[in-house]
């Protein structure tokens, strides 16, 4: 899984990493830290398919448009791969792709059996660079007709050394490839994306290691 993120750059970086331009509204807001935590439900900038040269900001935790309150967005943080096309929550929204901008997450290796103990990891990519997430959206009015803009990151099964950081759920965000990207936007099948070979770095008490 995947609750915590960060994105560190500023809005021309964005703007010159993704070929796309921050919305006015966007551009006022956009906060960089070195720390979203999912359950806070922060904005986050990201570009949908709906408007692919257009960064805008968008809640974390995917509120369906169906739903009559925001309750569920504790529960869509994060939406697997390999049934986005089942889950209620999301199938109406599978169609909905994004690509959510950062660089770099975190994650817990449970260090016994019970994750007691545990140590922390930073996740990103060489040199701190930019990144996009697969993910989906949606738009919901709340009970007073205000439009809530949301998203839930896209999970498949962890790879290589994540299976052993990530050892308590074995699962692990779909990070894309740049040439992925505008693929992952396009409506490419999910198969295509579950076995995903992008080149991470790990870093725990200033040791950094390469992963598959």
């Amino acid at each position: 899984m995947c609750f915590h993120t960060k994105q560190t750059k500023t809005a021309k970086q964005l703007e010159n990493r993704f070929k796309a331009t921050m919305s006015n509204n966007t551009l006022q807001q956009v906060v960089a830290s070195n720390h979203f935590n999912g359950f806070d439900h922060p904005s986050t900038p990201i570009i949908t398919n709906k408007d692919p040269e257009i960064i805008q900001l968008y809640q974390w935790g995917l509120i369906p448009s169906w739903s009559t309150d925001d309750s569920i967005k504790q529960y869509t943080l994060n939406a697997r791969i390999e049934t986005l096309d089942e889950k209620p929550s999301f199938k109406h929204h599978a169609t909905h792709r994004c690509l959510i901008l950062a660089d770099g997450f975190y994650e817990w290796q449970w260090l016994d059996l019970k994750g007691k103990q545990k140590q922390k990891y930073e996740i990103g990519i060489h040199n701190n660079e930019l990144f996009a997430f697969a993910g989906i959206w949606s738009e919901w009015f709340n009970a007073t007709g205000e439009l809530v803009k949301t998203y839930s990151i896209v999970t498949t099964e962890a790879q290589g050394i994540m299976r052993d950081i990530h050892n308590s759920k074995l699962r692990m965000p779909i990070i894309l490839s740049p040439e992925l990207e505008k693929e992952w936007l396009a409506g490419k099948n999910n198969n295509e994306f579950v076995n995903m070979g992008v080149r991470l770095l790990a870093k725990t008490n200033g040791f950094q290691t390469g992963l598959f």
